[in-house]
C-alpha cells in the first residue's frame, strides 16, 4: 500500500500535547500491525535544539546518528520502541539553510526565492522522505506551536496543498485543540475551539477530526455542537480528558476509537485487535506498585521540568519493572555545600548526579558525590554528573587536591577531565559535540557487566569532555575502575568503585534509550540497589 500521511496541529493553546497524541496514535496503529513513524516540524529559526538553554525549551534529546532534536521525539522512542534519527526532527531554521544552500548554488536558474513555492515545496520533501522510504504504512508529522502564530503559516500552507495533492483516503488533519471549563459557570465551553478551526479554515485546511483536550467529560451535546460548527462527523471528535500519566493516553485513545477512526478515513482495514499486553501489564505494575523509594535528582535547571524529561521517564520504566514507586525529590545543586549535605540528602535511598554543562553548581555535585561515596548510598553519575565522580575522588583519594575538569578549572595542574582531542580545534557550537550511538566494551563481573548481561553496548553520547586516560593506572590503583571502555579510542566510557554497593557513572546518556518495552538496564538496577539499600 501507499504510504499514509497523517498532521498533527495545535490550537488555543502550546502544551496541550500533541506529541503524546501522535504518539499514542502511532502505538495505537503500531499495535493493530502498521508501521508507523512520527516526525516533528518546529518552526523556530535555530537549526537544531542543541544550542538552546534547558530553560528555553527543555532537555536536547539524541538520537542513534547524533542529531541533536526536539524532546518528543523521545515520547516518540519511549512509545513505539522503534529509534528515531536525523529525518524525524525538522526546523524552519533547516529549511531556510538548505533552500538558501540551493539559491546560492544556483539550482533555483535565477529565479526570485519565495516562500511560496520554495519554502513550501521544502517542506513537503521533508513531510515525504520518510514516507519514501517503503519503511512505514503511515507517517505522522506533528506541527510545532498553534494555528495563527506566524511562524507555523509555511507550514500550514504545505500542508494545505499535500492535502489537495494526495486526496482525503491518503493524508489527513487531527487538530488537538483546548476545551476550557469556567469554573465560576460550571461548565465547559467550545468558542476557543471554533475560533481555532476557524483559524485553520482560513488557511485553506479543513480539520478532519477534532482531539479536544480537557479537564471534564465531554458530554454528546457538547460533540453534537462542535461537530456542527466545525464541519466534522461526530465520531471524529475525540475526548481527550487529563490523565494519570502520559501512559494512559494511548488507552483513552483506544476507547475513543481514535485509530478505528483514521483507519476508516483512510479506508484501511486492521490487521489485527491491538497488541497491547506488554503495555497494559506495565500499566498494572506502575499503578500497583508493592515498594517506593526516594531518589536525589540533583541538576541545575529544575525550573523547567522538561530539562531532565527522559531521566524522569526512565525512572517510571524502571520503578515498574521492580514494582516499586520512585519519588524523585529535585534538589539544585547550588544548594548543596559540604557543610548541609547530609541535612538536604539525609532522607534518600539513591543518588542521580544529572548532566549540564559549564561551572555553576558543580560545588554542589562534588559534595553530593563524597557524601554518597562515604555513606555508601547508591550512586548513578550521568555525564557532567561521571565526572564530577571522578573529581571528587581525585581530589579525595588520589591526593590530587587541585585536581578538576578543564571545563570549571582551564588552568588546573591535574585535568583529569580533558577536553577531547577533536574538540580542540573546534569554534563552532552547534552539532559539533561528540554525539549519536558509539561502542562500549564491558568488564566481566563488574555492576555494569552485571546490569547489561553482555560485553558490548551501545550508548548515545552528547560531550565535549572525556576522562584523562593518563591518570587511569594511579585510579584503578586507589579503587575506582574503568569497568565500560570504548574498543577503538580507549575512551573511558563507564567509571566504578568497587568497595560501594552501587556507584556507577557513565559519559554517555543511558536515559535516551530506555522505553516501556524496554526500560534500561541500568536504571533498573539503580533502582534495584535502592531498595536494597532501603
Amino acid at each position: 500500500m501507499s504510504t499514509k500521511y497523517i498532521f498533527v496541529t495545535g490550537g488555543v493553546s502550546s502544551s496541550l500535547g500533541k506529541g503524546i497524541i501522535s504518539a499514542s496514535l502511532a502505538k495505537l496503529l503500531q499495535a493493530r500491525g502498521f508501521s508507523a513513524t512520527i516526525q516533528k516540524f518546529d518552526p523556530y529559526i535555530n537549526v537544531d535544539p542543541g544550542t538552546l538553554n534547558p530553560y528555553e525549551h527543555g532537555e536536547c534529546y539524541v538520537t542513534d546518528d547524533g542529531a541533536e532534536t526536539d524532546l518528543d521525539l523521545g515520547h516518540y522512542e519511549r512509545f513505539l520502541n522503534v529509534p528515531t534519527s536525523q529525518a524525524n526532527n525538522v526546523t524552519t531554521g533547516k529549511i531556510y539553510q538548505t533552500v538558501i544552500q540551493k539559491e546560492r548554488a544556483g539550482e533555483y536558474l535565477g529565479k526570485t526565492v519565495q516562500v511560496i513555492p520554495h519554502i513550501t515545496d521544502e517542506i513537503k520533501r521533508r513531510f515525504s522522505l520518510l514516507g519514501e522510504t517503503g519503511d512505514y504504512d503511515i507517517v505522522i508529522s506533528e506541527i510545532g506551536g498553534t494555528v495563527g502564530d506566524i511562524e507555523s503559516l509555511p507550514y500550514i500552507e504545505a500542508i494545505r496543498q499535500v492535502r489537495w495533492e494526495l486526496g482525503s483516503t491518503s493524508c489527513l488533519v487531527i487538530h488537538l485543540t483546548l476545551i476550557p471549563y469556567l469554573s465560576a459557570a460550571k461548565e465547559l465551553k467550545t468558542k476557543p475551539t471554533q475560533h481555532s478551526v476557524k483559524e485553520l479554515l482560513r488557511s485553506g485546511v479543513q480539520p478532519d477530526i477534532l482531539v479536544c483536550r480537557t479537564e471534564h467529560s465531554i458530554n454528546m451535546s457538547i460533540r453534537e455542537k462542535l461537530a456542527l460548527f466545525c464541519n466534522v462527523d461526530i465520531r471524529s471528535v475525540i475526548e481527550a480528558i487529563d490523565a494519570d500519566t502520559i501512559y494512559d493516553v494511548p488507552l483513552l485513545m483506544l476507547k475513543e476509537k481514535l485509530d478505528v477512526t483514521v483507519l476508516e478515513k483512510f479506508q484501511l482495514t486492521s490487521k489485527h485487535e491491538p497488541k497491547l499486553t506488554q503495555w497494559k501489564e506495565f500499566l498494572g505494575k506502575l499503578k500497583n506498585p508493592l515498594h517506593e523509594v526516594n531518589i536525589g535528582l540533583i541538576g541545575k535547571y529544575h525550573e523547567l521540568q522538561d530539562a531532565y524529561k527522559s531521566i524522569l521517564e526512565a525512572f517510571i520504566h524502571a520503578g515498574a519493572v521492580n514494582e516499586c514507586k520512585v519519588n524523585v525529590v529535585s534538589i539544585h545543586s547550588e544548594k548543596i555545600s559540604a557543610d548541609n549535605v547530609q541535612q538536604v540528602l539525609g532522607d534518600l535511598h539513591g543518588i542521580l548526579v544529572a548532566p549540564g554543562f559549564g561551572e555553576r553548581g558543580v560545588e554542589g555535585k562534588i559534595s553530593t558525590v563524597q557524601y554518597a561515596r562515604e555513606e555508601k548510598i547508591p550512586f548513578f553519575g550521568i555525564c557532567l554528573g561521571m565526572q564530577c565522580a571522578v573529581v571528587e575522588y581525585a581530589q579525595s583519594r588520589l591526593n590530587l587536591s587541585d585536581a578538576a575538569s578543564l571545563e570549571v578549572d582551564p588552568s588546573t595542574a591535574h585535568p583529569v577531565i580533558d577536553m577531547m582531542e577533536e574538540q580542540k580545534k573546534i569554534t563552532q557550537k552547534g552539532g559539533t559535540m561528540r554525539l549519536g550511538a558509539y561502542k562500549c566494551k564491558l568488564k566481566k563481573g563488574t555492576k555494569a557487566y552485571n546490569a547489561y548481561s553482555s560485553d558490548l553496548i551501545e550508548e548515545r553520547h552528547r560531550h565535549r569532555y572525556e576522562f584523562n586516560s593518563q591518570y587511569l593506572e594511579q585510579f584503578e590503583k586507589e579503587g575506582m575502575i574503568a569497568s565500560g571502555v570504548n574498543p577503538e579510542t580507549g575512551l573511558v566510557e563507564i567509571i566504578e568503585i568497587k568497595n560501594h554497593p552501587w556507584f556507577v557513572g557513565v559519559q554517555f546518556h543511558p536515559e535516551l534509550k530506555s522505553t516501556v518495552e524496554s526500560p534500561h538496564p541500568l536504571f533498573v538496577d539503580f533502582i534495584k540497589a535502592a531498595m536494597d539499600y532501603q
